[in-house]
């Protein structure tokens, strides 16, 4: 059975797998690699900045006619199983080769590693900002300024 990805999965499986690999040979190979293992590490967490910033501008947009819940944007709870799986697992495979070859060799650049999964996060963001679809705001379904309730007049002029 062919499983096709979208975009946005390839794409962060993709980046995990060459943080999987750089960092790897840097805990083999410190010497030479350490420097640029850094580097890249720290590209990866400046993508997942941008990510994060473009989907807190759009979850402040859509905040105003849906209900946004942190567990949505950030964990996908109601995302379908294989968004899920496929971001979340992305994320958890970050998370641990981050650890995993900071912890080998502490106190080298390899420990630049840890701001990596701020990109597998990012993107389970950027997912849900783009692409879930959240439920209207309960009481008051307009635009923030629009859906307040009645005013208490009460001991105003009386």
């Amino acid at each position: 059975m062919s499983v096709r990805w979208p975009a946005l999965e390839r794409c962060s499986w993709a980046l995990t797998i060459a943080f999987v690999l750089t960092a790897t040979a840097a805990a083999i190979a410190p010497d030479p690699l350490a420097g640029p293992a850094a580097g890249f590490d720290l590209a990866l967490f400046l993508v997942g900045c941008g990510a994060f910033v473009w989907t807190l501008l759009q979850a402040a947009r859509r905040s105003r006619t849906e209900e946004l819940s942190v567990a949505g944007l950030w964990l996908l709870t109601g995302a379908p199983a294989p968004v899920r799986r496929a971001l979340l697992g992305a994320l958890a495979v970050q998370v641990v080769t981050a650890f995993v070859t900071a912890a080998a060799r502490p106190y080298t650049p390899l420990a630049f590693g840890i701001l990596a999964p701020v990109l597998g996060l990012g993107l389970c963001g950027l997912w849900a900002v783009t692409r879930a679809s959240f439920p209207p705001r309960v009481g008051g379904a307009g635009p923030v300024g629009h859906n307040a309730g009645p005013v208490d007049t009460v001991g105003e002029g009386s």
